[in-house]
């Protein structure tokens, strides 16, 4: 069993509360991604698990053992940072072994290699084996120091923006291997990313942090239709929620101050009267820009949709979310 849990965690560095009294299970075998802006807590929380950092207050538990007085050696969990940890006088081949010839593991030769080998096609780089890592591209030492971790096949999987120095065509193929190796793995995986599709793509559980403190952990696609705050629910949806006044739309619930529209939940053709301002055509999608009651409104609509600028249409809310005047989701309406 490699389930993770945190027990009302806090970190100071200085001045700064890094976390606050944040408690989580990360259930074992799944796929965690943290959300927040820069500064939240999401990479404090991987160190801390990792051993790198240790908890002012609270406890951490891997498999059932608190873990306060491990190493990191000791953890076995395997870290992936945003930056290449790499060792860059050897070649690709021994940073991928690396991790493997660890006195703890004390892995035979002939399977140092078939991991190696094995980890290297995974990545699609087997071609850059006997290669320097000075000689590789940005991506290319990237997916060397995901394949570090995936070599140890450790009990957890720590990592941090591993995906965000990629093209967006390699970044999306490895979004897929990487889910793909962690279900086969069973892997437990904890994940930190500010890219909504990888989020809501890959992820079994989504944790929503601000200002260190844990808002809202849950299923991807409950975390979207019901988040807990205005918070939250800018923090998943591409394009974002629109946030308007709640007295824009009538219907809405006693102390409610602002209305919260996802762009596919804004009905068209009936209701009340929007400009079109702009059209974006993104081949798999077609949004519009609506200027309605002072302002703007995203939402989208048929891919060959034939809207232009100036267009007036009307539009009405649909599962619409109110939240109060302290942010706080209230309900739902239609």
């Amino acid at each position: 069993m490699s389930e993770v849990v945190l027990e009302s965690v806090s970190k100071r560095f200085g001045d700064t509360l890094a976390l606050a009294d944040v408690s989580m299970v990360v259930p074992d075998g799944a796929f965690v991604v943290l959300l927040g802006p820069t500064g939240a807590g999401k990479t404090t929380t991987l160190r801390l698990i990792a051993g790198l950092d240790r908890p002012d207050t609270g406890n951490i538990v891997i498999a059932g053992q608190s873990v306060l007085d491990y190493t990191p050696a000791q953890r076995d969990v395997a870290m992936v940072f945003q930056q290449y940890s790499l060792y860059p006088h050897l070649t690709v081949r021994e940073n991928l072994a690396f991790p493997l010839k660890s006195p703890l593991l004390n892995t035979p030769a002939d399977e140092v290699e078939r991991k190696v080998r094995a980890v290297a096609e995974t990545l699609r780089i087997p071609h850059k084996l006997d290669n320097k890592a000075t000689e590789l591209s940005g991506g290319e030492m990237q997916r060397v120091s995901i394949g570090r971790a995936l070599v140890r096949q450790p009990q957890i999987y720590l990592m941090d923006e591993p995906l965000s120095s990629l093209d967006a065509k390699l970044r999306a193929e490895l979004r897929v291997e990487l889910k793909h190796i962690q279900a086969n793995l069973g892997a437990t995986m904890l994940y930190v990313t500010h890219d909504q599709i990888e989020a809501m793509t890959m992820a079994t559980h989504i944790g929503v942090l601000e200002e260190g403190r844990l808002v809202q952990f849950g299923a991807p696609r409950d975390v979207y239709e019901n988040p807990v705050s205005t918070y939250v629910a800018t923090r998943l949806g591409q394009p974002r929620i629109n946030l308007l006044p709640a007295d824009l739309f009538p219907g809405a619930p006693s102390g409610a101050e602002t209305i919260g529209l996802r762009p596919e939940h804004i009905v068209q053709g009936e209701g009340q009267p929007a400009t079109v301002l702009r059209v974006e055509h993104l081949g798999d999608q077609t949004r519009l820009h609506l200027r309605f009651g002072g302002h703007e409104v995203v939402t989208t609509t048929e891919v060959h949709s034939h809207h232009a600028q100036g267009d007036e249409i009307s539009i009405r809310p649909q599962s619409a979310l109110y939240f109060d005047a302290a942010g706080t989701c209230m309900t739902t309406g239609a």
